[in-house]
């Protein structure tokens, strides 16, 4: 049996995903709940990794920690091999997760009451982000057709008139798109155009699930890639968000410097132990287990779609370009979002991820989360037919009773 087939006991590990689940969904029994929903595998880390780790905690000193030189070339060495860009080693600057990354920028070059675009649906942190920090959030809605989204272009460009920054999801995330360099293009352009910064939060990049090819956005902007921060992390990658380590990439020195400034001032400049060897056993050698753990996905995802089209009839799911999330689209079943969400934990005893918390434009979608040993996936796919199939068997048999 390999990593990907054995089914592991996460519960009482501290899991978010796991023992969060109570606070998380209003429950106050969750021990037969199937947590499908916030975004980290239940495979466990690449051995190359756990060995390095092992060898690191042998060590059995923890002091102070610093990102030397090797971090930097495993990243460097990664994007060049994996999508053919090559980034200076001045431009990296490490953070403890995407999220503080991107909070970090936003903090650094926005200021009270300006203006963040993103486009929803789309990962929730981007817009929740901006509000915390008293910024004013834009919304450019996506437009779905077939179970692809496209950028609304003259929306978008109406929007940036007003806006200081953009936040970019590249693959997008909940939607699984691998953006064209078309697309990509035109974001640029029409920035630069209208003088606003960008964000580009690139952590699903390596998970590419079907045939087409992730674009690093800075690697095709040219003089343009100055006002473009480039979030990398190997955490969604290689399964290893608990160790929290993330990469900006900003090729504008005055930019990084700026925020060099702004790490010294709130004391994140430093990051744990375990972060940089995670981070270059992962980069240098696991490879291997990452083309086993997509084509893995890939298969599930397979199943997945095949499974809950047959089983529940009216749903919408199509295979996503990028990630390890499905996202489906249940409108046709004319549930309201609570009431999906009441039969998926009541009945089903499966936790999704309710589509509005991508935005308003995510509502009547559920986010399924497909990394996790086929036996899993398939006890999930039932409790979720189960779930969404009980009501229309009711009303049945309530019709029958009648006649």
């Amino acid at each position: 049996m390999n990593s990907f087939e054995e089914i592991y006991d996460r519960k009482n590990s501290r899991s978010v995903k796991w023992d969060a689940m109570g606070e998380i969904y209003n429950l106050d029994e969750t021990s037969d709940v199937l947590p499908m929903w916030i975004a980290d595998m239940d495979f466990p880390a690449p051995s190359q990794v756990l060995m390095a780790l092992q060898k690191r905690l042998d060590h059995s000193i923890f002091g102070y920690s610093l990102m030397c030189d090797e971090c930097r070339e495993a990243v460097i060495n990664w994007q060049a091999k994996r999508n053919d860009w090559q980034i200076n080693p001045e431009w990296l600057l490490f953070h403890h997760g995407i999220i503080p990354a991107i909070a970090s920028i936003i903090e650094t070059y926005t200021e009270k009451d300006d203006k963040i675009l993103v486009t929803p649906p789309v990962y929730p942190p981007f817009f929740q982000l901006a509000q915390n920090q008293d910024r004013k959030v834009l919304y450019s809605n996506l437009v779905e057709q077939d179970g692809h989204y496209t950028i609304d272009f003259t929306d978008f460009e109406e929007k940036l008139k007003e806006s200081s920054l953009f936040i970019l999801c590249n693959p997008h995330n909940p939607g699984g798109r691998v953006w064209s360099i078309e697309e990509l293009q035109k974001v640029i352009k029409l920035c630069s155009k209208y003088d606003v910064l960008i964000i580009s939060d690139e952590i699903h990049g390596d998970l590419i699930v079907g045939p087409e090819r992730y674009t690093p956005l800075a690697k095709i902007a040219g003089e343009e890639s100055n006002r473009i921060f480039t979030c990398l992390a190997p955490t969604k990658t290689f399964n290893l968000a608990g160790i929290q380590v993330a990469a900006i990439v900003a090729t504008d020195k005055e930019k990084r410097l700026k925020l060099e400034k702004h790490a010294l001032a709130h004391g994140s400049g430093m990051l744990n132990s375990f972060a940089s060897t995670a981070l270059i056993a992962a980069y240098n050698e696991s490879e291997s287990w990452l083309e086993q753990m997509l084509s893995v996905i890939s298969r599930n995802m397979d199943y997945a779609i095949k499974e809950l089209k047959r089983q529940v009839p009216g749903i919408e799911v199509t295979k996503p370009q990028a990630t390890y999330l499905l996202w489906i689209n249940y409108r046709s079943l004319h549930l309201s979002e609570k009431e999906v969400m009441d039969l998926l934990l009541t009945h089903g005893k499966v936790a999704l991820e309710p589509g509005s918390k991508y935005g308003e434009a995510g509502l009547g979608y559920l986010r399924l989360n497909v990394a996790c040993p086929r036996p899993v996936l398939e006890d999930g796919v039932n409790r979720i037919a189960f779930a969404l199939t009980k009501e229309k068997k009711q009303m049945m048999e309530t019709k029958e009773d009648v006649l």
